[in-house]
């Protein structure tokens, strides 16, 4: 162990200048903690500080860790140091101390670094918890309500002061001979900019719309590519026109100092106006064909005007910020001065509720089939959802201000509008996009129907995220901390998992899979054909390829990740038991199918029959096989099946096999010249292998014929049931011209008492269809019971079928 003098001893100079400014920092840091009388710009400037010392000793605990593994390694390769009392050769010493001083002299700055990267870490964790307490404080301040007029006066005088203050500021700017002198020096640049400025803003959108007929020239007609183009040009060149009207008042000089410093915030109101307007014109249209959402155009000429005042009383609001640090303002002013625009903003968001929800109702009832609708109407019910919840806080925000609670009506009311605004630019990039890769892609409607879309929406949703946050009250701190801890991962194990390394192994796996499939292709396409090697066996080493390609790869891409999964070794033992038990019948069939690929009974493309089933091995994997059977439906049959149950393989090893052929002759036909004909006959066709001959079997006597089979090898079973059926057509065609009868069988009915039937018949014709009536009023029936049939059989044919029957 290395005290603290001896540490220090091993630091650099100019690696010890660096640890004296940070013990200053990380000092006064915690004296501004202690005290807590800093205020929260002060508190965010040194977090900021602390942050990049953070980082600097981040970046220092990684460093050198090959080296100090090798050095590691090394110092265990000369094995245990020998114990007290015990020497070891004096070359061996020497190593071992020279190797020991390297490994410290690369530890110490790591050690000092983990000790200051934990110091820091718990400073900007304090920091952090006293501005998120102070925040918490300030949101449940409850002030002074704005409903009292005894505060009215005092609000209304602190307003018109501040605006008499302004004009005596820029009228004593302008009456002074400086500004004056300034304008007449600069004053051709300060025309050419007003008039630039006037050009834009005036002529702005015109521009845009002819530039949108050029555009549509070159494509996509009706994606809506050019028309959103159009539209943010309309939007563009306005707002560089008003940029450039406020560099050619900066460039006068003509404002007074609160003069000054409001007119550096004129282009961020002028992007929210002209931002609002356009997220209006956009979503609420009459249109079908480019609208988010359709209705009738008085209803969304309301929704735009609202859209352009909740744009305005977001500008005011941010004005009177910068009004209230410009000014002495009281706690009461304030709220009187703020509620008006809570209010307002409140009853914006009502009525743009009932405006969305009604036309939202209409474009869902009227959605046509098209893409585009589809991804309009998917988009509405979205930001449907959305405008509820900023409807129900537009409604609590005035009342929590009514009592008092401004700044929490305040941190509820404007991020609702903004986030409201935000969706909605989200939605119509969303439109946009789809838009974009429909035409780039040929797909048309079929586009907005593909996964790319959903992708597209997915991140975009990602990335407003942070925004949201930050339009919460979320601090750009909090967001950065957050990716720092993502990027610096979690510990698992011995091993840290982070992005840099989960990508890395993604890679590396990628790579891996992607050459074993490229692997797998060539041998399918252009080595194992050249071969000798079976269908069969060149599918078990195509597949036996691709699952030790995937394993090596996963190998490869865990080492490549430097993942050090030996301290899981454990966890997964205690895990694969409780897997083993739950899956045994997957892991069975994945053994039984690594045995078929091994031993290969069965190989693609048999003929086989398991279970009941029969036709063609199509595929052969881990864990099933897929047979085709004749009727040309896929049958999934387990592997363990395959290797448990009886299975019939009709074409392993070889595709010869035999044809049986029944045949009967009627009765008195020469049994040698019938067995002549069939065996002539099997000779006779090509598909019959002379060697072994096909023989001919008198099979015996049967019920109405001879009965004969032929039973012949054929060069391809696969053929059987076309060489059974040639043999058939065959038979009939010489049977016939050989005179040779094929019986049927035939059935005679003798009835023994036909007089019941016919005594039945007259005694129904004396009494007009109805039955002879007797004594008693009964009537004369034939007794059917009586009736005897006595059966006379002669010939039947082959299929059983009688005259009777026929």
């Amino acid at each position: 162990m290395l005290c603290a003098g001896q540490v220090f001893a091993q630091v650099s100079t100019e690696e010890r200048s660096y640890l004296h400014q940070w013990e200053k920092a990380a000092v006064r840091a915690e004296q501004a903690i202690d005290t807590g009388r800093a205020s929260s710009a002060a508190f965010e400037k040194l977090r900021k500080e602390l942050t990049q010392y953070r980082q600097r000793f981040q970046e220092v605990k990684g460093a050198n860790a090959e080296r100090i593994d090798t050095l590691e390694g090394q110092i265990a390769a000369l094995g245990e140091a020998p114990a007290e009392g015990k020497s070891e050769p004096e070359d061996i010493a020497d190593l071992r101390q020279n190797l020991t001083v390297q490994l410290n002299k690369l530890r110490v700055p790591r050690m000092i670094a983990q000790e200051a990267y934990s110091r820091a870490d718990g400073l900007i964790g304090e920091i952090d918890t006293i501005i998120r307490e102070r925040r918490t404080r300030h949101l449940l301040e409850r002030g002074p309500s704005p409903l009292n007029p005894e505060l009215w006066p005092g609000a209304v005088l602190v307003l018109s002061r501040a605006g008499l203050t302004f004009w005596h500021e820029t009228k004593a700017q302008i009456s002074n001979d400086t500004t004056i002198e300034r304008i007449s020096n600069r004053l051709p640049a300060i025309l050419a900019l007003l008039l630039m400025g006037g050009l834009l803003i005036l002529r702005g959108r015109p521009w845009a719309r002819r530039m949108g007929e050029y555009l549509r020239q070159l494509g996509a007609r009706g994606t809506g590519v050019w028309t959103f183009v159009v539209s943010l040009l309309q939007v563009i060149l306005p707002l560089l026109g008003i940029i450039v009207l406020v560099a050619a008042v900066e460039l006068s000089g003509i404002l007074g100092l609160r003069g000054t410093l409001m007119l550096e915030h004129v282009p961020g109101w002028a992007f929210v106006i002209l931002t609002f307007h356009w997220l209006g014109e956009q979503i609420f249209v009459v249109r079908r064909d480019s609208s988010a959402v359709s209705g009738t155009g008085g209803r969304l000429g309301e929704a735009r005007l609202i859209m352009d005042a909740l744009a305005i009383v977001l500008v005011i609001q941010d004005a009177l910020n910068q009004f209230y640090l410009l000014e002495n303002t009281t706690v009461e002013s304030r709220a009187v001065l703020s509620f008006p625009l809570i209010l307002v903003a409140a009853l914006g968001l009502y009525r743009l509720n009932r405006i969305g929800r009604a036309n939202i109702a209409t474009a869902e009832a009227e959605e046509d089939q098209d893409g585009e609708n589809r991804v309009a109407v998917g988009a509405n019910r979205a930001l449907s959802v959305l405008r509820r919840i900023v409807h129900f806080l537009g409604v609590v925000a005035p009342i929590l201000a009514a009592v008092g609670y401004v700044n929490a009506a305040e941190a509820m009311i404007y991020p609702a509008i903004s986030t409201l605004a935000l969706f909605a630019a989200l939605i119509l990039l969303r439109r946009f996009l789809a838009d974009l890769y429909a035409w780039a892609s040929g797909q048309g409607a079929a586009a907005y129907d593909s996964l790319m879309i959903v992708a597209i929406g997915f991140v975009l949703t990602l990335l407003a995220v942070p925004v949201v946050a930050l339009i919460w009250g979320g601090r750009v701190a909090d967001l950065t901390e957050l990716w720092s801890r993502f990027l610096d991962g979690f510990q698992l194990g011995d091993t840290r998992i982070s992005p840099a390394v989960f990508l890395s192994f993604v890679v590396v796996f990628a790579i891996g899979y992607g050459a074993t499939r490229l692997l797998q292709s060539n041998l399918r396409t252009s080595l194992l054909p050249k071969t000798k090697i079976d269908p069969g066996g060149q599918n078990a080493i195509v597949s036996g390829v691709g699952y030790v390609g995937v394993f090596l790869a996963a190998l490869v891409a865990i080492s490549m990740a430097g993942l050090d999964l030996s301290s899981l070794a454990i966890v997964a033992g205690a895990l694969s038991v409780g897997i083993g038990f739950g899956l045994q019948t997957i892991v069975s069939n994945f053994v039984s199918g690594i045995i078929l690929l091994v031993e290969r009974p069965i190989s693609k493309g048999d003929w086989i029959e398991v279970g009941g089933l029969m036709g063609y091995v199509r595929d052969i994997s881990v864990r099933s096989t897929r047979i085709e059977t004749f009727d040309r439906s896929d049958v999934i049959v387990p592997n363990s099946d395959l290797i448990t149950g009886t299975v019939t393989n009709y074409t392993r090893g070889n595709t010869v096999g035999r044809v049986i052929v029944p045949v009967g002759v009627a009765y008195g036909t020469d049994p040698r010249r019938v067995e002549s004909i069939l065996r002539e006959i099997a000779q006779s066709h090509p598909m019959v292998l002379l060697n072994p001959p096909p023989n001919v079997i008198f099979q015996g006597f049967g019920a109405d014929s001879l009965d004969f089979e032929i039973r012949a090898i054929l060069r391809d079973v696969n053929w059987v049931l076309s060489v059974k059926s040639d043999l058939n057509y065959e038979i009939a065609a010489r049977f016939a011209a050989e005179e040779i009868e094929i019986p049927f069988a035939q059935r005679d009915l003798w009835l023994r008492n036909p007089e019941v039937l016919t005594g039945g018949a007259r005694a129904a014709e004396t009494t007009g269809g109805q039955p002879a009536p007797v004594a008693g009023g009964q009537s004369v029936q034939p007794d059917l019971d009586d009736l005897q049939v006595t059966p006379t059989e002669e010939t039947t044919d082959s299929d059983g079928e009688s005259d009777a029957d026929r």
